[in-house]
């Protein structure tokens, strides 16, 4: 019985070329954009155990004193390097939102900072040939 038309040896196959991808390597403002995502993240892992402390507990309100300042200022951090990063990297109104909105539930700055970086949008955009230099 004769092989099919459409088999052909595996040498004889075209190679598939590598897809193109985006890097994934954050650079510049968009490292900033990493580290204080997670430290918004983490500080508001340390203000959950200090109300856990606080009134499950009920054994010290020290949690909720310390992690709430800290979270407030990560807060704060997280929304104005969020903001520049945005401007600067281009990101459009719907990708910034996600990530403004991604600081009010617990720990989804590091969701979407993983969502960022998969897609490339935390690497800063390429320069228009005779644009002035504006990187950060």
């Amino acid at each position: 019985m004769p092989a099919p038309a459409d088999t052909q040896p595996a040498d004889a196959r075209p190679a598939v070329a590598p897809r193109a991808t985006a890097p994934t390597r954050p650079t510049g403002l968009g490292r900033l954009y990493v580290v204080v995502a997670w430290i918004e993240a983490f500080t508001w892992a340390g203000l959950l155990v200090g109300m856990f402390l606080k009134y499950v507990t009920e054994t010290t309100e020290a949690g909720v004193w310390l992690f709430g300042r800290l979270h407030g200022g990560a807060f704060v951090a997280y929304g104005i390097v969020a903001l520049i990063v945005a401007v600067r990297y281009r990101w459009g109104i719907w990708r910034t939102l996600v990530a403004l909105a991604a600081a009010v539930p617990p720990l989804t700055t590091l969701l979407a900072e993983w969502w960022l970086r998969r897609t490339g949008h935390l690497v800063a955009p390429p320069q228009i040939p005779g644009a002035p230099d504006r990187r950060p």
